[in-house]
């Protein structure tokens, strides 16, 4: 019988990232297809003298593509 290791995530929950495009924060996380992929919800910029016309932006990513800041 096989031993299957799955390494722990490298971010947890509500952490800050950097990511190519963007930063934001960890919403939730998931192994899959032996990778982390984590829900990571953006950080709105500052506001438009025309107001904003929906809520944030939500990113799924793989480890590799997130740093820590």
């Amino acid at each position: 019988m096989a031993e299957i290791f799955v390494k722990s995530p490298k971010f947890c929950h509500a952490q800050y990232v950097r990511f190519l495009g963007g930063e934001g924060s960890i919403k939730s996380f998931k192994y899959e297809s032996e990778t982390w992929t984590y829900i990571i919800e953006m950080t709105l910029g500052p506001e438009p003298n025309f107001g904003r016309l929906g809520g944030e932006t939500t990113v799924l990513l793989n480890e590799a593509d997130l740093r820590a800041v």
